[in-house]
């Protein structure tokens, strides 16, 4: 096969068999084709294509009962095991906000779904995967031994397409890069406006700004850049003052939330994991770039986040202390965050 031909989905499979330990998004990046492309190669065997509808699916979720919910980027992976509760559905915007499963999902970006059944020895692990049209994963949900096998049978059933080719198509926008400049002043006046965090989205939209630029330009007072491993040093400390936290991590389809203590971390080579009873977390330490602690003022008073960007200037990760409406930010979080090292600061 050579590089500037596109592997069959019989080639797709044969290289899988051949590197049967090798990760999925390392295949497909080794393939030079969408980890969705990689799926689609096994409909008829250990896969099925279904309707990629979120609302649709979320309607349903439910049912399931206890699962694995999986989001991710590039660089990290969270998962979380609940149940699908407590949603809204919406146009725009739809909502889980379960004990354990808490999702912030935007139905226009899922275009594709698959049920995958893969078979290890004697166990069976089943799974509903959704995609992007470009066949980047946006959303995984995996069967648990307390999952409701009848349920996602019915799921699986009743969204199953007509179109069970092995073929995949990306369709890959171009990013329009439409921000400009930095009016420092305008910024710096729209910030301290703000009475909630959720308006941070509309502010950077209305000056026309990245979110990595307004944090790098809005002055000290608002944000601070600390050392690209402090993710590290703010998991461990959190850990040891037994603070709940909130972790967010999302792609441009699904913003899935951590909210709770951490426990069980774990480093291994560039990862950092958690291996708690109900989150899971895999971080690609080396893939950070920029660190940056975060104040946004609201009616309680500033509340302040550790927001870590890639060298594209991405935000894979963010960290908010666990706080209610109406509350004043937890002076332990505060006192977490101030004590984070600063760039220039030596190493311990």
């Amino acid at each position: 096969m050579s590089n500037t031909t596109r592997p069959t989905p019989a080639e797709i499979r044969a290289f899988r068999a051949e590197n049967p330990k090798m990760r999925e998004r390392d295949i497909a990046a080794q393939l030079g084709i969408s980890e969705a492309a990689l799926v689609a190669a096994e409909v008829g065997l250990t896969a099925v294509r279904i309707d990629g509808d979120a609302n649709r699916f979320l309607e349903r979720s439910e049912a399931l009962g206890e699962v694995m919910a999986l989001t991710r980027n590039e660089s990290v992976v969270h998962e979380k095991i609940g149940v699908f509760e407590k949603i809204t559905t919406g146009k725009h915007a739809s909502i889980v906000l379960g004990e354990n499963i808490d999702l912030r999902i935007f139905p226009g970006t899922w275009a594709h779904g698959f049920a995958v059944t893969k078979t290890d020895g004697d166990q069976v692990r089943r799974s509903l995967q959704f995609f992007d049209k470009a066949g980047v994963a946006v959303h995984k949900v995996h069967l648990r031994p307390a999952s409701n096998l009848e349920a996602y049978d019915a799921i699986v059933a009743d969204f199953r397409l007509e179109d069970q080719s092995q073929d995949f198509v990306e369709v890959v926008s171009q990013k329009v890069d439409d921000t400009g400049p930095v009016d420092v002043a305008a910024l710096r006046e729209s910030w301290a406006a703000m009475t909630d965090t959720h308006q941070f989205f509309g502010l950077l939209k209305k000056l026309k700004i990245g979110r990595q630029d307004a944090v790098r330009s809005v002055g000290e007072d608002f944000a601070h850049e600390v050392r690209a491993d402090a993710v590290g040093d703010l998991m461990r400390a959190t850990a040891e003052r037994d603070a709940d936290i909130m972790c967010f991590v999302g792609n441009n389809g699904t913003i899935q939330i951590h909210t709770g203590p951490v426990k069980n971390i774990q480093p291994m080579g560039p990862w950092l994991n958690v291996m708690d009873p109900t989150f899971h977390m895999h971080l690609r330490m080396d893939h950070i770039a920029e660190c940056w602690v975060v104040r946004k003022p609201t009616v309680d008073g500033h509340v302040t986040s550790l927001e870590a960007y890639d060298a594209s200037g991405e935000m894979i990760i963010q960290f908010f202390g666990k706080r209610k409406e109406g509350m004043v930010e937890r002076t332990d979080w505060r006192e977490i965050l101030d004590g984070l090292p600063r760039p220039d600061s030596v190493a311990a």
